[in-house]
């Protein structure tokens, strides 16, 4: 089938033409926030100013979540259990369609299990299916392969790490007296969320494929890296998206450069095994009496904290988490650089009222069947704006709770409409493409003309499944 060959070239055009930079493509989204505020708003200049410096630290908390979120499943993703099993599932597609599939497959369920790891794992498994492929001569397009990987990104919203889900699921969020706590079985764990999930993800596995474009293979080998560059493409000269960490046969891994040393009595200890499981335990007994005395309670925390137990009990020794620690803390510049501007942004939008007036616009237009679509289409707009789940949900979630308190619309609907559109137009925003980028070697204008026709699918299977429920 062409037709997504067809689809995918003209979004992949703009990309490459006119996408800037993450971030510049912040600053330009902050400039077209005060625009917009000024134009549908009587705020004043000066109180914009004041709105957005106010907002600048309002994520300083969850930026220090999300730091130990990334470092702690980059170092999981790394550890020598978890990079030989994504080695061997490289080495599973025997052509082209399978090595797509299978990248968006394992993504994807890597992302349903946090969005943290999924990121780190799609990245990973790209790298290794295009290394394993090329052995094997299979034309395997690399920007679509890593495009693939994050298509499964898509629906991180719906699984362990959903933000807005377990928001509402803790006691003494901000609208537990109009909505209550409404626990994770009635959203994330519902058999009609992880339905659309499933299809969602079958969808994007068999979508990427057929969009492999039939000329311009862009291959991850050296030699095909230099004669793009010589054609004035986007990698530049000098920016090989092989480097040593990531072959699988490679001797500069972070492991190989881990050797152990026990000609002091401290390196001893730098290189215990037995020391590393006792403080990974320590976690463990902790999680395990957590969910004995709260139930299946999830948080933020509390995912964190599996990633930093499972990291541990597989790590070598302390020396070896450290320096998977320290490799993975080089991706969260760039991220911790944005996140401050994207605060100012929200706090910008929310107290001048611009979220007000987008979400009210929708719900009053809306009936009881059909407020989760809008909320799912109110939130992907409101996420170009913030790029943040739990920040989305503080923002949108009075007004469409109360537009379902009127209405008699079912809350887990809403609050997974908001989840959807959250994770729905991620496809276009750049912001999540950083971690995974940083660690595939690509440029994001590579990738993102693909994930482009991904909005266009999800739009079909998020848009339809929320109709079908609200009129169910």
């Amino acid at each position: 089938m062409k037709v997504f060959q067809r689809l995918s070239s003209p979004f992949v055009t703009f990309v490459e033409r006119f996408y800037p930079d993450p971030f510049v493509f912040v600053i330009l989204l902050t400039l077209l926030t005060f625009l917009l505020t000024f134009g549908l708003t009587d705020t004043t200049p000066v109180e914009s100013i004041q709105y957005w410096g106010g907002g600048l630290s309002a994520l300083l908390t969850f930026m220090g979540q999300l730091s130990i979120t990334l470092v702690t499943a980059h170092a999981l993703a790394h550890t020598d259990v978890v990079k030989k099993g994504l080695s061997s599932l490289a080495k599973v597609p025997r052509n082209t369609f399978q090595a797509y599939f299978l990248v968006v497959i394992i993504s994807g369920l890597a992302n349903l299990f946090a969005w943290s790891l999924g990121l780190v794992v799609g990245a990973i498994i790209a790298k290794q299916v295009a290394l394993e492929g090329d052995k094997k001569g299979l034309n395997i397009h690399y920007p679509l392969l890593v495009a693939s990987a994050y298509a499964g990104f898509v629906i991180w919203h719906m699984g362990y790490s959903s933000s807005s889900a377990l928001f509402v699921a803790t006691e003494g969020h901000i609208l537990e007296e109009s909505m209550g706590i409404l626990p994770v079985t009635e959203t994330i764990f519902t058999s009609w969320n992880i339905a659309i999930a499933l299809v969602t993800l079958l969808a994007i596995a068999i979508v990427c494929p057929l969009m492999h474009p039939e000329k311009n293979i862009f291959r991850l080998k050296a030699d095909v890296i230099e004669q793009e560059a010589r054609r004035k493409s986007t990698i530049k000269a000098g920016e090989s998206i092989l480097d040593d960490e990531v072959t699988l046969e490679a001797a500069g891994t972070t492991e190989a450069r881990t050797t152990p040393n026990e000609s002091t009595f401290g390196d001893m200890f730098d290189n215990s095994r037995f020391l590393i499981l006792v403080f990974g335990s320590m976690v463990l007994g902790y999680l395990i009496h957590w969910f004995r005395t709260k139930g299946f309670n999830l948080n933020l925390n509390i995912v964190n904290w599996t990633f930093l137990m499972m990291g541990m009990l597989l790590a070598r020794s302390p020396k070896h988490y450290v320096e998977l620690i320290s490799d993975a803390s080089k991706l969260l510049g760039p991220i911790l650089l944005q996140y401050p501007f994207y605060a100012g942004i929200m706090g910008l939008i929310k107290d001048a009222g611009l979220v007000q007036i987008m979400s009210d616009a929708f719900a009053q237009i809306a009936t009881a069947d059909t407020l989760p679509f809008l909320a799912f289409l109110s939130s992907g707009i409101v996420n170009m704006f913030v790029p943040s789940g739990g920040g989305q949900w503080v923002v949108q979630g009075p007004v469409f709770i109360e537009a379902a308190n009127q209405l008699g619309t079912d809350h887990s609907l809403i609050v997974m409409g908001v989840a959807y559109g959250d994770q729905w137009t991620n496809m276009i925003q750049p912001f999540w493409t950083i971690p995974l980028l940083a660690i595939a070697n690509l440029d994001m204008r590579r990738i993102m003309g693909y994930t482009f026709v991904i909005l266009l699918v999800t739009l079909v299977t998020f848009g339809g499944g929320l109709l079908l429920l609200g009129a169910g």
